[in-house]
Protein backbone atom coordinates (compact mmCIF):
# COMPACT_ATOMS: atom_id res chain seq x y z
CA UNK A 1 0.00 0.00 0.00
CA UNK A 2 1.27 3.29 -1.12
CA UNK A 3 1.46 6.12 1.55
CA UNK A 4 -0.65 9.03 0.61
CA UNK A 5 0.98 12.37 1.57
CA UNK A 6 -1.24 14.41 -0.25
CA UNK A 7 -5.09 15.48 -0.85
CA UNK A 8 -4.69 14.04 -4.45
CA UNK A 9 -3.71 10.89 -3.23
CA UNK A 10 -7.16 10.08 -1.24
CA UNK A 11 -9.34 10.84 -4.60
CA UNK A 12 -9.88 8.06 -6.78
CA UNK A 13 -10.73 7.99 -10.62
CA UNK A 14 -13.93 6.25 -11.77
CA UNK A 15 -13.35 6.04 -15.51
CA UNK A 16 -16.70 6.30 -17.80
CA UNK A 17 -19.16 7.42 -14.80
CA UNK A 18 -21.79 8.94 -15.44
CA UNK A 19 -21.33 8.92 -19.28
CA UNK A 20 -18.56 7.29 -21.71
CA UNK A 21 -15.43 9.41 -21.83
CA UNK A 22 -16.00 11.11 -18.56
CA UNK A 23 -12.56 10.70 -15.62
CA UNK A 24 -15.07 11.21 -12.66
CA UNK A 25 -13.00 12.52 -9.51
CA UNK A 26 -14.46 10.71 -6.51
CA UNK A 27 -13.81 12.59 -3.19
CA UNK A 28 -15.76 10.05 -1.16
CA UNK A 29 -12.62 8.22 -1.20
CA UNK A 30 -11.28 11.46 0.44
CA UNK A 31 -13.80 12.08 2.99
CA UNK A 32 -14.22 8.92 4.36
CA UNK A 33 -10.59 8.42 5.56
CA UNK A 34 -10.19 10.75 8.65
CA UNK A 35 -6.75 11.48 7.73
CA UNK A 36 -7.55 12.85 4.45
CA UNK A 37 -10.67 14.57 5.21
CA UNK A 38 -8.67 16.58 8.25
CA UNK A 39 -5.86 17.32 5.79
CA UNK A 40 -8.47 18.96 3.42
CA UNK A 41 -10.08 21.09 5.60
CA UNK A 42 -6.97 22.18 7.33
CA UNK A 43 -5.70 22.89 3.70
CA UNK A 44 -8.92 25.08 2.61
CA UNK A 45 -8.77 27.22 5.60
CA UNK A 46 -4.94 27.62 5.68
CA UNK A 47 -5.04 30.81 3.48
CA UNK A 48 -7.85 32.45 5.48
CA UNK A 49 -6.43 31.90 8.49
CA UNK A 50 -6.83 34.88 10.82
CA UNK A 51 -9.64 36.74 8.63
CA UNK A 52 -12.92 37.36 9.91
CA UNK A 53 -15.34 34.56 8.45
CA UNK A 54 -18.98 35.59 9.38
CA UNK A 55 -20.75 32.30 7.42
CA UNK A 56 -19.29 29.63 5.44
CA UNK A 57 -21.12 29.14 2.00
CA UNK A 58 -21.46 25.65 0.87
CA UNK A 59 -22.84 24.05 -2.97
CA UNK A 60 -24.90 21.45 -3.05
CA UNK A 61 -24.21 18.72 -2.62
CA UNK A 62 -20.89 17.99 -1.42
CA UNK A 63 -20.06 21.59 -0.39
CA UNK A 64 -22.27 20.61 2.55
CA UNK A 65 -19.84 18.23 3.82
CA UNK A 66 -17.02 20.28 3.14
CA UNK A 67 -18.54 23.51 4.38
CA UNK A 68 -20.14 21.96 7.53
CA UNK A 69 -16.93 21.00 8.76
CA UNK A 70 -15.19 24.46 8.01
CA UNK A 71 -17.77 26.17 9.41
CA UNK A 72 -17.05 23.72 12.65
CA UNK A 73 -13.65 24.17 12.79
CA UNK A 74 -13.70 28.69 12.57
CA UNK A 75 -17.06 28.11 15.02
CA UNK A 76 -19.09 29.82 12.43
CA UNK A 77 -22.87 29.47 10.92
CA UNK A 78 -23.14 27.60 7.54
CA UNK A 79 -25.32 28.11 4.99
CA UNK A 80 -26.38 26.08 2.21
CA UNK A 81 -27.29 27.07 -1.30
CA UNK A 82 -29.41 24.37 -3.11
CA UNK A 83 -30.93 23.20 -6.35
CA UNK A 84 -34.32 24.54 -7.03
CA UNK A 85 -37.46 23.43 -4.94
CA UNK A 86 -35.50 21.96 -1.59
CA UNK A 87 -35.38 24.92 0.63
CA UNK A 88 -38.49 25.31 2.69
CA UNK A 89 -38.27 29.20 3.38
CA UNK A 90 -38.78 31.99 1.60
CA UNK A 91 -36.04 32.58 -1.07
CA UNK A 92 -33.69 33.93 -3.78
CA UNK A 93 -32.95 32.17 -6.82
CA UNK A 94 -30.35 32.04 -9.88
CA UNK A 95 -30.21 30.47 -13.06
CA UNK A 96 -26.73 29.23 -14.33
CA UNK A 97 -26.00 26.84 -17.50
CA UNK A 98 -24.86 23.48 -17.42
CA UNK A 99 -23.21 21.66 -19.98
CA UNK A 100 -26.13 20.16 -21.34
CA UNK A 101 -28.66 22.51 -20.54
CA UNK A 102 -29.83 25.12 -17.30
CA UNK A 103 -30.36 24.82 -13.53
CA UNK A 104 -31.41 26.87 -11.02
CA UNK A 105 -30.09 27.33 -6.95
CA UNK A 106 -31.44 29.15 -4.21
CA UNK A 107 -30.81 30.41 -0.82
CA UNK A 108 -32.76 31.52 1.80
CA UNK A 109 -33.67 35.22 1.51
CA UNK A 110 -32.48 35.81 5.51
CA UNK A 111 -29.39 33.55 5.32
CA UNK A 112 -26.83 36.49 4.79
CA UNK A 113 -26.61 39.73 6.26
CA UNK A 114 -25.76 42.56 4.25
CA UNK A 115 -21.87 43.05 5.16
CA UNK A 116 -20.65 40.07 6.52
CA UNK A 117 -18.00 37.97 5.29
CA UNK A 118 -18.63 34.74 3.44
CA UNK A 119 -15.73 31.70 2.31
CA UNK A 120 -17.48 29.91 -0.46
CA UNK A 121 -16.79 26.13 -0.65
CA UNK A 122 -17.48 22.88 -2.79
CA UNK A 123 -15.39 19.88 -3.84
CA UNK A 124 -14.98 20.05 -7.16
CA UNK A 125 -14.54 23.36 -9.70
CA UNK A 126 -15.40 22.59 -13.46
CA UNK A 127 -17.08 25.15 -15.60
CA UNK A 128 -17.36 27.37 -12.81
CA UNK A 129 -21.13 27.62 -13.12
CA UNK A 130 -22.89 26.70 -10.26
CA UNK A 131 -20.11 28.58 -8.19
CA UNK A 132 -21.05 31.63 -10.45
CA UNK A 133 -24.62 31.50 -9.81
CA UNK A 134 -23.41 31.36 -5.93
CA UNK A 135 -21.57 34.21 -5.78
CA UNK A 136 -24.23 35.73 -7.51
CA UNK A 137 -27.26 34.89 -4.51
CA UNK A 138 -24.66 35.76 -1.95
CA UNK A 139 -23.79 39.21 -3.47
CA UNK A 140 -27.67 40.07 -4.21
CA UNK A 141 -27.65 39.28 -0.01
CA UNK A 142 -24.88 41.82 0.72
CA UNK A 143 -22.39 39.38 1.44
CA UNK A 144 -18.91 39.98 0.99
CA UNK A 145 -16.91 37.00 -0.54
CA UNK A 146 -12.93 37.01 0.82
CA UNK A 147 -12.43 33.74 -0.80
CA UNK A 148 -13.66 30.65 -2.88
CA UNK A 149 -12.02 27.02 -1.78
CA UNK A 150 -12.18 23.61 -3.86
CA UNK A 151 -10.44 20.32 -3.20
CA UNK A 152 -10.53 19.78 -7.13
CA UNK A 153 -10.32 21.85 -10.13
CA UNK A 154 -10.07 20.55 -13.60
CA UNK A 155 -8.45 22.99 -15.30
CA UNK A 156 -9.66 22.47 -19.17
CA UNK A 157 -12.89 23.75 -18.19
CA UNK A 158 -11.88 27.15 -17.29
CA UNK A 159 -13.88 27.62 -14.11
CA UNK A 160 -11.05 28.87 -12.24
CA UNK A 161 -10.40 31.46 -14.81
CA UNK A 162 -14.06 32.55 -14.86
CA UNK A 163 -14.06 33.12 -10.87
CA UNK A 164 -10.79 34.86 -11.18
CA UNK A 165 -12.44 37.37 -13.90
CA UNK A 166 -14.89 37.87 -11.50
CA UNK A 167 -12.21 39.10 -9.04
CA UNK A 168 -12.31 36.36 -7.13
CA UNK A 169 -9.48 34.44 -4.50
CA UNK A 170 -9.93 31.06 -5.84
CA UNK A 171 -7.87 28.34 -3.51
CA UNK A 172 -7.48 24.86 -4.97
CA UNK A 173 -5.94 22.21 -3.21
CA UNK A 174 -5.14 19.81 -6.60
CA UNK A 175 -6.13 19.59 -10.38
CA UNK A 176 -6.94 17.12 -12.70
CA UNK A 177 -6.34 16.85 -16.24
CA UNK A 178 -8.76 15.34 -18.30
CA UNK A 179 -12.30 15.69 -18.43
Amino acid sequence: MTKKTDVKDYIRTIVDFPHEGILFRDVTTLFADPRGFRMAIDQMLHPYAGQRIDKVVGLEARGFIIGGAIAHQLGTGFVPIRKKGKLPGTVISQDYKLEYGEAIVEIHDDAIQAGETILLVDDLLATGGTAEAGISLIERLGGKIIGSAFIVDLPELGGRALLEKMGMDVHILCEFDGL
